[in-house]
């Protein structure tokens, strides 16, 4: 019983880089958390890369011990070094997951059409930085700058900073004594982003 409680928490030190680059990396991207399977095989390839780079600066620190004393090296070092890499590589994944940068540069030369968002509801929403006119199930608009954002079109609200209603002759009517307002995503039957404020179509 004691060798098989030992082995485990071999396994789960083991483990526990993997998980917590994962852990990162669902906190800090707006990725749907996947099934536990899923997740658990991501942080096996998590960990995969992770003890990898453990053995070759494991290997790298004992050859520099040679020359100069640098301290021993043993479990508790490759468990320190193992977190530090998962919580680099966690933040690491989710820093060029909210960018687009990566799969930009591989959509240039064509080796994907993919982008590096959850979806497209996402992307659209990230690469839009701009004034919105948000068209509700019952036919009304409402325009304004959109400061936040809903992760998945059917749940959450839209943050919209100076809100203005948009009647059905084009005309804009500010809504008094409003800075901003939370509105529901299951109201919105669409967004239409504009090019240019509200008041420069009008002018």
């Amino acid at each position: 019983m004691g060798s098989i409680s030992k082995d485990l928490v071999l396994i789960l030190q083991f483990l526990l880089p993997g998980f917590v680059t994962a852990w990162i990396f669902y906190n800090l991207t707006s990725y749907p958390k996947s099934s536990q399977f899923e997740r658990v095989v991501q942080a096996l390839i998590f960990t995969l890369f992770i003890q990898g780079l453990v053995a070759i600066i494991e290997y790298i620190l004992v050859t520099l011990g040679q020359y100069w004393s640098l301290g021993q090296w043993n479990e508790s070092s490759s468990l320190i070094v193992s977190i530090l890499i998962a919580v680099l590589f966690g933040i690491t994944f989710s820093y060029f997951a909210n960018n687009d940068k990566i799969h930009k540069l591989l959509r240039a030369i064509n080796i994907t059409r993919e982008t590096s968002f959850p979806s497209e509801w996402f992307s659209s929403l990230s690469n839009n930085q701009t004034f919105v006119v948000l068209h509700f199930d019952d036919g009304k608009r409402l325009y304004g700058w959109l400061i936040e954002w809903p992760s998945e079109p059917k749940q959450g609200h839209f943050l919209i900073e100076d809100p203005s209603w948009v009647h059905e002759n084009e005309k804009e009517e500010k809504i008094p004594g409003v800075k901003s307002i939370l509105v529901d995503t299951k109201d919105i039957k669409w967004v239409e982003f504009l090019e240019d404020t509200w008041e420069n179509k009008n002018e």
